[in-house]
């Protein structure tokens, strides 16, 4: 396991290292576009750091592009799936996700196959303007919170649709493990999925 998260982290920092070269931007810059630190930036560059699914979220966010993108080896096609087992480990929010179907282009969607751990509480700072989220609850209880609305409990087989370009609490209710399915949907051009940057 240390391995793989090691190898994941290689390859973070490859991604994100591309990502700047692309936009031509500075490690300040990129903390601007982000709102991930300069030294945070650095770390993941390095690969010194596993960053939490929500830093990563950040990171999509400021640089347009899909989330699952970040996760692509070079020239992924989306119409084949993952060519591979793409899961990033559970993060210090107690947060793992898999990518069950990669972003595609031509219908702005990626799909996500989402675990938190029991208590565990992951919060996501605003989506790009525009960003969808449909979840389903698979196995155990999970509560949201999004900014301006009341808490909401899901159950296994309950869904909701909601606008993700706002803050949004996800927490593990359960004394067992939540598991839950999480499609994305991104405004026509507000994403690029491109994995050879």
């Amino acid at each position: 396991m240390e391995a793989l998260m090691q190898e994941i982290a290689n390859h973070l920092a490859t991604r994100l290292r591309g990502l700047r070269k692309a936009q031509g931007w500075s490690l300040d810059r990129a903390a601007r576009a982000t709102r991930v630190s300069k030294a945070m930036l650095g770390q993941i560059e390095r690969g010194e750091s596993s960053p939490t699914v929500s830093t990563l979220w950040k990171i999509a966010s400021g640089f347009a592009v899909s989330f699952s993108s970040l996760f692509a080896p070079p020239g992924a096609d989306a119409e084949e799936g993952p060519a591979a087992e793409t899961r990033w480990g559970r993060d210090a929010a107690g947060m793992q996700a898999r990518v069950l179907f990669p972003f595609d282009p031509l219908l702005g969607f990626e799909m996500f196959e989402i675990e938190l751990a029991p208590g565990a509480v992951s919060e996501s700072s605003p989506h790009a303007r525009g960003v969808v989220e449909h979840i389903v609850v698979v196995e155990g209880t999970l509560g949201l919170t999004l900014e301006g609305d009341e808490a909401r409990r899901l159950e296994p087989g309950e869904g909701l649709r909601f606008h993700a370009d706002r803050h949004h609490v996800m927490r593990n209710l359960g004394e067992g493990p939540l598991r839950f399915h999480d499609v994305i949907h991104y405004l026509p051009g507000a994403a690029s999925g491109d994995a050879s940057v």
